[in-house]
């Protein structure tokens, strides 16, 4: 077997030769009040110098089990290496867990240079596969040009009922349908405010067209800006006013949402939208997390997004945290200059929202972690790494919109429930 570049090794009583559809067993430091965890977690060999995470949530026997994995390159090779060493360690990962492509939902790849890199990445055996697929000018930090995070279901009982139109994919879990909508840009407008504004339009127009909505809907975003410190205030300006004609208010509710640095491969485009809907869902599915003695309303500061949203399905509630950094109850950044303190703070933020629906950070899936400066890499990766283990993460140099914000954290988690009334995951 290839060695893996090592992090932690996989928790006690984790399995990976079980499979997720034959019940692998879970990682107890994820448990809650006398509840066994239902988080498995592993770092597998899939090849040389390549980094793996893997996580597996599976919240009884026989459920269907979702997966969540990160890869990167640690080493300084050609591009087409680095894809071919990816795509080989996909496999490999996908393998330990008894699973392969064909249960993936979405992938993302970290790019150094997109607008370069397009050609051979859409090319390459990695993206060789029937999901929705996002490309994202952030850099890998370390020599890797490219990383991985990619999120499968496995179904035991049911085969995946997969479809695309234009840049939706969509998975069909009846009664629901869950709806990712990748790369969404439109570069026609001279600034940030106007491709904003076109490019949520248009989004808004094509959730109509399937009998969806912005505000009943739509539970994930992630908006892409290049050189942010710029470009940040107009696509801030250009949301809330398109929120607002949509009922999306202080009063009523945002969407879990991260705004960072980041760039599509067309130069041209300022802002570049990636976003996750769920036909069918249900009021009662959907809680806010605020965490108000923590963290602001973020329209304090004149942004218009949820800290974090839960989803509750029959078996299961998905915890949404969306983009968080060292900020305080008056939406002040905390720590300037001091990226080990805000790491803290981001980090207690985080797991305020987590404990309002119920959860702990070993509940979360994986971790994106977005670093203004790559140099601060090591030091953070070794705290995240001494706290968390083994599970997923992606570092990626992108700048966080505002410049006093060394960092910024998101993730998801997940959560056995059961609620016998709603909608099967």
């Amino acid at each position: 077997m290839m060695k893996v570049t090592p992090v932690n090794e996989s928790p006690q009583g984790c399995d990976p030769g079980g499979g997720p559809a034959g019940g692998l067993a879970p990682d107890t430091r994820g448990s809650r009040s006398g509840d066994a965890g239902d988080m498995c977690r592993l770092a597998p060999d899939v090849g040389p110098a390549v980094e793996c995470g893997v996580s597996v949530f599976q919240p009884r026997p026989g459920a269907p089990s979702e997966i969540n994995l990160t890869l990167a390159v640690n080493d300084a090779l050609t591009l087409d290496a680095q894809l071919s060493r990816l795509s080989q360690a996909y496999d490999e990962a996908l393998s330990r867990v008894g699973t392969d492509r064909s249960s993936a939902v979405f992938l993302r790849l970290f790019c150094s240079d997109p607008a370069n890199q397009v050609e051979q990445l859409r090319a390459s055996d990695l993206l060789r596969v029937d999901c929705a697929v996002s490309l994202v000018g952030q850099a890998p930090v370390g020599p890797g040009k490219v990383a991985l995070w990619a999120y499968h279901v496995v179904d035991p009982a049911r085969p995946l009922v997969k479809s695309r139109e234009g840049l939706t994919f969509a998975l069909r879990r009846d009664p629901l349908v869950h709806y990712w909508t990748t790369g969404l840009a439109d570069p026609r407008g001279d600034d940030s405010y106007t491709q904003t504004e076109d490019l949520l339009g248009t989004y808004v127009g094509e959730l109509g067209r399937r009998g969806l909505s912005l505000a009943d809907h739509v539970i994930r975003t992630w908006l892409f800006v290049r050189d942010v410190d710029l470009n940040y205030d107009g696509l801030v300006s250009a949301r809330r006013e398109l929120f607002q004609a949509q009922g999306l208010t202080g009063d009523t509710h945002y969407i879990a949402s991260s705004g960072i640095g980041g760039e599509g491969p067309d130069v041209r485009s300022l802002v570049t939208v990636d976003a996750w809907a769920v036909g069918g869902l249900l009021p009662e599915q959907v809680r806010y997390l605020k965490a108000l003695d923590h963290l602001s309303p973020t329209n304090v500061y004149g942004v218009t997004f949820e800290r974090g949203t839960a989803i509750r399905y029959r078996d299961r509630s998905h915890l949404i945290i969306s983009g968080t950094a060292s900020i305080d109850a008056s939406g002040e950044i905390l720590h300037c200059g001091d990226v080990d303190k805000q790491l803290d703070r981001t980090l207690e933020n985080v797991e305020v929202l987590l404990a309002e629906g119920g959860a702990r950070a070993t509940d979360m899936s994986h971790w994106l972690v977005y670093l203004r400066d790559a140099s601060d890499e090591p030091r953070i990766r070794a705290q995240m790494r001494a706290r968390y283990g083994a599970a997923p993460m992606v570092f990626a140099h992108a700048p966080v919109c505002r410049p006093g914000w060394l960092l910024e954290i998101e993730g998801i988690a997940a959560i056995r429930d059961a609620a016998p009334d709603l909608p099967a995951f």
